[in-house]
């Protein structure tokens, strides 16, 4: 197994123990939490560099990096509903997001076409992370509540912008 596919393997196990932190609530949880998450997120980026860079690109990579990256955030804003962070049908939106651009690069894929990741989902998974960890932090309730607001916004964009992109991909004839 390569480089790239060991850190992601790494980013997953770091899931769950990032929200086992959590649950413990013990002294300094949240920060502890916010290492994990730093340092999953670190793990994404040093991943996709390696795998380009070594050209150590694999089908394992190019699955299981982008679920281990829907499952860390969602990991994360699922706590943050639990605790009243975050509104459900904020993560909601998010969700529904991650289902669609994924059933439209499945449908693409089947048609011969490769739907890349555009500018507004790098942008969209870069404020979401910033934004995941700022709430990890004792912050006021406003600066909470301008994340949620900015992860939705950039989330519905990304999201309108991949299907208005591509929605060729789905008025297609078979």
């Amino acid at each position: 197994m390569n480089t790239a596919n060991k850190l992601t393997i790494l980013r997953v196990i770091m899931i769950p123990a990032f929200l086992l932190v959590l649950y413990l609530d013990v002294p300094g949880a949240n920060y502890w939490a916010l290492a994990i998450f730093a340092a999953a997120s670190i793990t994404d980026t040093l991943d996709g560099y390696i795998a380009r860079h070594y050209n150590q690109i694999t089908d394992f990579g190019k699955f299981m990096d982008p679920l281990a990256d829907k499952c860390l955030v969602t990991a994360a804003m699922l706590w943050f509903v639990e605790v009243g962070q975050m509104p459900a049908w904020a993560l909601l939106i998010v969700i529904i997001r991650e289902f669609g651009v994924s059933g439209l690069r499945m449908v693409a894929a089947d048609k011969g076409r490769v739907i890349a990741a555009g500018w507004s989902g790098k942008v969209k998974t870069a404020s979401t992370m910033v934004c995941i960890v700022l709430m990890l932090l004792p912050i006021p309730p406003v600066v909470n509540s301008i994340c949620t607001a900015l992860i939705v916004l950039t989330t519905i964009y990304s999201g309108v912008e991949y299907f208005m992109k591509n929605l060729d991909v789905l008025t297609q004839a078979e």
